[in-house]
Parts: structure tokens; C-alpha cells; sequence
């Protein structure tokens, strides 16, 4: 009994048209004229995501070695028009206003200023940021890191550093002396690289582009294609057209994964239709990902016994372990317990099972709402144990592929950006930089910002990004900032995160990635991995938006030697004037990943790194891919009581992380403020409420801190019941710092108990 995916609630708000389509055209259109920038963003925007152009700075989607016309998407397009906006943002602004004014602003009013051009010192005595020269900041912040101890200072990094940027930026703090190295991986699919590795052995996705072509399945989970990667569309959409069975699991009803109209189709964009993506679409309860998949597992051994020929045996004895443990504990679990868990009734499970006993190849796809959980390690591995039953990891057409979303956060971590010494070659950068590498264990995001309540926390490096407003339980946590000795935030625009001062802070404007990187030996380029293990190179040809701006890695080394000692092994001003030089660095260090970087970082469609597990080579404990038993079949941390709740965080298609590009929801039919709940309308009556009403949620989750969000509209929505819907990061203030994923600590966005009150 699939459910129709363009069938929606009459009385639900909602365009039918799906992702693409003249909406996108539009979408782009009101960002243009807001930024204004030069014409040279068409020539950008010409090159984006192809070979020898520039990578996008949006998602980590793949960029193809056969490049479409247009190979980039609404969201890619806005975000290098936000970069390339003639606005500024320079000593001049500052002057006028006061960061307690600012405060006031909104997310959204506080990037449109443009961008940063010149460094600017925090003055506590005038409560402005005044300006400052290159090298009294770095004097400045070096003379305050050197009286700090190293493992009291956070170097956090935003997705967005390329790898030269990001290996520079780890062997700093390891030369300073700590490995508080987190990044925004944490706050999203750290659940991956802890959780899939445990399983599999591998902490990434197992998928290379070319499998799209070969799966007659995908099975989709928590992932919102239309706004987080919507070039993924493009494969799903020629999936679709030849037949392959798309379905999804999902809380929220998204119409990038209903229909999809192509803008690279002159057909599609004028008398055709939209091409239908998922065949069936399941509405899962929020949590309930681990008893949605235990049902097809547990559907799986019942064809099995009926009749046979289900599950690869060869496969299962040969590679894997722990299969009989998972069999009796599906036996054990009743249906009824499966569908409470899930929201799911069981014929649906059974149905979506039996397509998957038939199918020859199946492709695992998920996003952050199976990982922003406090069981998304269990969520992660309950996907790979029904993959593992039929041998779908290690054949073409078949895999495990998380969709990540910041266009460099899965290569950071490739070099060196962790905070787990047993994952970074700290015997090999110590032979090669002559030092003696920290080996104690660095702190995560949650740790770094429990640092900074209990004040363990000293100084916060931040490269890019709006770490102060991205993470969780940030109603508690701001007063804390103030309370730092040092803050260095290096960015391209002002955000929330500048604006929580302590009495010595520094703000660095960069160079962005489409802009023209002149250095000593010439214009220079810079690489990033995408979510399928390719790297590619990118090159900037626009000019610079002030001629005082720097590049991330020139900052980076700038910071460093006015921090550490010299030493003729460590060459900043070589690696700066030459980032070839960094590469060849990168390739001695991870020989067998990046042999002949240099040599390779044009490829077309990038060059793979290679994934063991994707040759069936599993670097587990047992050596053996891993079936394993969830402690639960849901994946909140408890189960909801009388009048609760579980709130889940969305982005809307007009943001990209917390980057608000403007107010208009178009995918979900909401053009408003952010300032809103969604509740399905039978909720929204059984709870005595009404569409519009002012309402406040509440945390539910009992700790000894209050935590709540005002000023909230309710509004109908096709969700699940006990289900509430608000954006991120404005819902942030209610997820507990302490509401994270168990393995992987990242916060559980997905799944907070609240209260409404009117």
C-alpha cells in the first residue's frame, strides 16, 4: 500500500511542482538583485563544479567528469553570488555601529552588508570594531597564544577550508601543541565517521558516481535532496526514468524527493511534465529509522524461510559476522512493536521488503535525519545490516552513501582535521616537521563548548564558519564567550558568532574560492573531496573583493609564525607562495591516497582516494563487516510522555547552514518569517490550538536548565503525529548540549522532546 508521493493534505500548504523548475530560476533571480554583483558571476557560474573551474562552495555532492551545461544547482548559485556581492562591509560600518546593535539584527541583515574587507580589532571601551593592520593582529593574537596553554585553546574549522587550507591549519595546532581540532563534521555526520567505521571499517560512504547508473534500488533516509544537493537530482532523475524503485523514509514530506523538473530539459522547463523521483514515500516517526529498517530485516528472513534464495549466504559467511545474533533478534521482535516504534504500519514494511528481496543491486542513502540522533550510530549500522543480508556493499551499483553537506567537510577530516590522535599520522607529521606530536585526545564540538561553560576553555580559533550560532543549547551557552581570552574568527561575511565578544578579539577577512588567489609563484589553485571520496581541484579567476583581503592559508601561516618558534623543517612562506608545495606535503604524508596530487588535481570527475570497504576489505575489529543489535528500537533518548513532542530542525531551500539568504520556503510552500511551527492539522486541533496562533516551545527534557523559544506561529504541515517542525538554528536554544548522538556526540537536532505552551 505505497503511498502516492504527490498526494497531499488539501488543507496542507504545499507546492506540488517539486525541486527544479522556473522556482529555482527565481529563486537565484530575488538573491541576484539583492547582491548585485559584477557580471563576471555569470563566467563563474559558467565554469562551476567542472573541470579546471571552480568548485562550488555549497554542497559536497560530486561534480561528474561529463559536466552538464549548468552544473550547479539553486543553492550553488546563490552561494557564489553571495560571495561576489558588490556590497562591503568595512571600517566604515563599524564605526557607525555598536556590536550590542548588531546583535539586534537578523542573521539574514547582518551578511547582506557584504563583505569583509579589512582586519578589525574588538574594542571593549568603544564596543566597536576598529581597524588593524595585518601584522598587529597577528603579532597580537601570536602574543596571546603563547602565554595560553595549547590544550585550553579550540582551532574549530568550517566545511568550507579547502584541503591545502586544512592540512596547514592542523599541523599548526599540533605544532602549538594540542589536538582540539573539531569541525563542523561534528554537528552533522560525525555519526558517520564513528558509527559506518565501527560496522565497516570505513568512516565515509562506500558509492562512486558510476553505481547510480548500475542500482535497480534506492533507499533513502532522513535526506533532503531538493535543498541540501539538489545536482543529486539529476542521477535520481535518470534512476527513475529506467525503472529504479526509489523510496523514501522521511518525517517531512520534501518535494525534492516527490518530483523533480530538470533545468537542464527545455522540455521539462516548458511543456513537460516533472519527473516523479520516489514510488513510494513512508512518513517514518521521528526516531523511528531503526524500527523501519528492523522491519525489512525482519521481512527479509521471513521470504528467506519461506522460499530461499534471499539472502547471500556466500557473502554473509565469508565477510561478515554476528549474522545469527541479528536473525534472533528479529524473531524476537513482535510487528506490533515494529510499527509503534517506526509510526509505520506493517504492511507498508512489507511491501518496500519485498522490493528489496527482488532487487539485484540497492544503494543506502541517508542524511542528518538518521544521524542527528542519540542513536544514530545504531540508526547507521541497522542500514548497513540490511544491506549486508543481500551483499549490497562491494558491488557495483550497490553501497552505503551518506550525503554530506558542507563542500570540503569529509576532506578536512581526510587530512588531519581530528581530534582523535589514533586517526592522524602523528608519528609521520612528527618525522616530517621534526616535533613530538600531542597525543592526548582533543575535544569534540560538545566538549570544546563544555570547555567554555566550565572556562577549561581559554582561546577559540575559528576557521570560517558561525560555530557560536550553529551548535547546540545556545541560549546557555553565549554568556560564556565573553569569558574567553582570545577569539579569532577568519570569514568572509559578519555573522552572529563575531558579534559575541570578549575583550580581545580579532576578525580576519579571506579570499573565497571563486576569487583570484595570487601568490608568490602565481595565481593559485586549491583542492576539496567531495561525499564520494573524489578530489578535485579548483581555481578562482574573479578579482578579490579589496586588495587588503588574504588568503585562508596566508592567514593560517601568518597566525603561526607569530605564535611558534621557527624551525627550518616548517616553511611557511614556501608552502604560502606556493600551495603545489602544500599538496606535495599532503601526498608524503598519505602516500597511498594522494600519490601524484599534483599531477592528478584536474582529473575530470576528480580523483577517487579509494574506500577498502568498497573492496570488501573490512578494517574492523573482527576484520569482518558487522551485524549488529540495536539497544533501541527508536533512536530518542526516551519515549515521549503526555503532551510531548519530538522536535525536529529543517532547513529551508532559501539557507545554506546558517547562512539565510531570504525568507521564502518555496519547496515546502511557506513564504513567511522563520519564526514558525509546523504541526500536522489533526495535532494542531487535539492540541487546543489554532493556524497562527503565538506559541512558545519548551524543552521537555528535565536537567536543571530551562530552555525555550518564543514567539513561534503555528502552522499546518504534513507531518507525523507528536511531530513539530521549526528551523535551524532558531530551534537551537532547545537541544541540550548534552542531546547527542552516544558514539559520536553529535547533538540530536532531529530529535528533542519539547512542549508547546500558548
Amino acid at each position: 500500500m505505497a503511498d502516492d508521493p504527490t498526494t497531499q493534505r488539501e488543507d496542507t500548504p504545499y507546492h506540488r511542482e517539486g525541486a527544479g523548475g522556473w522556482g529555482s530560476v527565481e529563486g537565484m533571480a530575488k538573491v541576484m538583485a539583492e547582491m548585485r554583483p559584477t557580471p563576471a558571476v555569470l563566467d563563474t557560474l559558467r565554469v562551476q563544479n567542472k573541470p579546471g573551474g571552480h568548485m562550488c562552495t555549497s554542497c559536497a555532492w560530486t561534480k561528474p567528469k561529463d559536466p552538464h551545461p549548468f552544473e550547479f544547482c539553486e543553492n550553488g548559485a546563490k552561494a557564489t553570488i553571495w560571495d561576489l556581492t558588490s556590497a562591503r562591509c568595512g571600517p566604515d560600518f563599524f564605526a557607525q555601529h555598536t556590536v550590542t546593535e548588531l546583535l539586534g539584527w537578523t542573521d539574514h541583515d547582518l551578511e547582506v552588508q557584504g563583505r569583509l574587507t579589512h582586519p578589525m580589532r574588538y574594542d571593549p571601551q568603544s564596543d566597536k570594531y576598529v581597524e588593524t593592520t595585518w601584522e598587529q593582529a597577528f603579532a597580537g593574537i601570536g602574543a596571546e597564544l603563547r602565554v595560553l596553554d595549547p590544550k585550553s585553546v579550540v582551532f574549530y574549522t568550517s566545511g568550507r577550508a579547502s584541503l591545502e587550507t586544512s592540512y596547514l591549519w592542523q599541523l599548526f595546532a599540533r605544532l602549538y601543541g594540542h589536538n582540539n581540532l573539531p569541525d563542523s563534521s561534528n554537528m552533522c555526520h560525525e555519526t558517520t565517521s564513528v558509527g559506518l567505521k565501527k560496522v565497516i571499517g570505513s568512516s565515509v560512504g562506500t558509492c562512486v558516481l558510476e553505481d547510480f547508473d548500475h542500482c535497480d534500488m534506492l533507499l533513502f533516509f532522513g535526506q533532503n535532496t531538493g535543498t541540501n544537493s539538489p545536482r543529486f537530482l539529476h542521477p535520481l532523475k535518470e534512476a527513475a526514468k529506467r525503472g529504479c524503485h526509489i523510496v523514501t523514509f522521511n518525517p517531512v514530506r520534501e518535494a525534492g524527493l516527490v518530483k523533480f523538473r530538470s533545468p537542464q530539459s527545455p522540455a521539462q522547463m516548458t511543456i513537460g511534465s516533472a519527473t516523479t523521483i520516489s514510488d513510494t514515500y513512508l512518513q517514518v516517526r521521528p526516531g523511528g529509522d531503526i524500527a523501519a529498517l528492523l522491519g525489512l530485516v525482519k521481512r527479509v528472513f521471513e521470504i528467506e524461510e519461506a522460499q530461499g534464495g534471499v539472502i547471500d549466504h556466500a557473502f554473509v559467511a565469508e565477510h561478515t559476522h554476528g549474522f545469527d545474533a541479528l536473525r534472533s533478534f528479529a524473531h524476537a521482535t513482535s510487528w506490533d512493536a515494529i510499527e509503534a516504534a517506526a509510526g509505520l504500519e506493517r504492511g507498508q514494511l512489507v511491501e518496500v521488503a519485498e522490493i528489496y528481496a527482488k532487487s539485484k543491486a540497492v544503494i543506502g542513502i541517508y542524511g542528518m535525519g538518521l544521524t542527528q540522533h542519540v542513536h544514530g550510530s545504531d540508526s547507521i549500522a541497522m542500514l548497513v545490516n540490511l544491506l549486508l543480508l543481500r551483499g549490497n556493499i562491494g558491488r557495483p551499483g550497490t553501497g552505503i552513501s551518506p550525503v554530506r553537506g558542507h563542500s570540503n567537510v569529509q576532506g578536512q577530516r581526510t587530512v588531519g582535521i581530528t581530534e582523535k590522535p589514533e586517526l592522524a599520522p602523528l608519528d609521520k607529521l612528527g618525522e616530517m616537521f621534526g616535533f613530538e606530536p600531542p597525543r592526548e585526545k582533543g575535544h569534540t564540538t560538545v566538549e570544546a563548548v563544555e570547555g567554555l561553560l566550565d572556562g577549561s576553555v581559554r582561546g577559540f580559533l575559528s576557521l570560517g564558519g558561525n560555530f557560536a550560532h550553529a551548535i547546540s543549547d545556545t541560549g546557555r551557552v553565549q554568556p560564556a564567550w565573553r569569558d574567553l581570552a582570545v577569539n579569532v574568527q577568519i570569514a568572509t561575511k559578519l555573522n552572529r558568532s563575531h558579534l559575541l565578544t570578549c575583550p580581545t578579539m580579532w576578525l580576519l577577512p579571506c579570499l573565497v574560492r571563486a576569487e583570484e588567489d595570487a601568490q608568490a609563484s602565481g595565481p593559485q589553485a586549491v583542492s576539496m573531496e567531495d561525499s564520494l571520496s573524489h578530489i578535485h581541484g579548483s581555481m578562482g579567476r574573479r578579482t578579490p573583493a579589496a586588495g587588503t583581503l588574504r588568503s585562508e592559508p596566508a592567514i593560517v601561516a601568518g597566525i603561526a609564525k607569530a605564535t611558534l618558534p621557527p624551525s627550518p623543517k616548517v616553511r611557511w612562506d614556501e608552502w604560502v607562495g606556493d600551495y603545489a608545495k602544500v599538496r606535495d606535503l599532503i601526498a608524503q604524508t598519505w602516500p597511498d591516497q594522494f600519490g601524484d596530487f599534483n599531477g592528478r588535481l584536474f582529473t575530470p570527475g576528480g580523483f577517487y582516494r579509494g574506500n577498502a570497504a568498497r573492496d570488501r576489505q573490512w578494517k574492523t575489529e573482527s576484520g569482518r563487516a558487522e551485524f549488529t543489535v540495536p539497544p533501541s528500537l527508536q533512536s530518542l533518548k526516551r519515549e515521549l510522555r503526555d503532551g510531548e513532542y519530538t522536535l525536529v530542525t529543517l532547513r529551508s531551500n532559501d539557507q545554506f547552514n546558517t547562512t539565510i539568504y531570504g525568507y521564502s520556503d518555496r519547496l515546502r510552500g511557506l513564504d513567511t518569517d522563520r519564526m514558525i511551527v509546523l504541526m500536522n492539522p489533526e495535532e494542531i486541533a487535539r492540541a487546543g490550538l489554532h493556524e497562527g496562533q503565538a506559541v512558545r516551545l519548551v524543552c521537555a527534557l528535565d536537567d536543571g536548565h530551562h530552555r525555550e523559544v518564543g514567539g513561534l506561529r503555528v502552522t499546518p504541515y504534513d507531518l507525523p503525529d507528536r511531530c513539530v517542525a521549526a528551523y535551524y538554528p532558531e530551534a537551537n536554544p532547545l537541544v541540550p548540549l548534552s542531546l547527542h548522538d552516544e558514539l559520536s556526540k553529535t547533538p540530536a537536532y532531529k530529535g528533542t522532546p519539547v512542549r508547546i505552551e500558548a
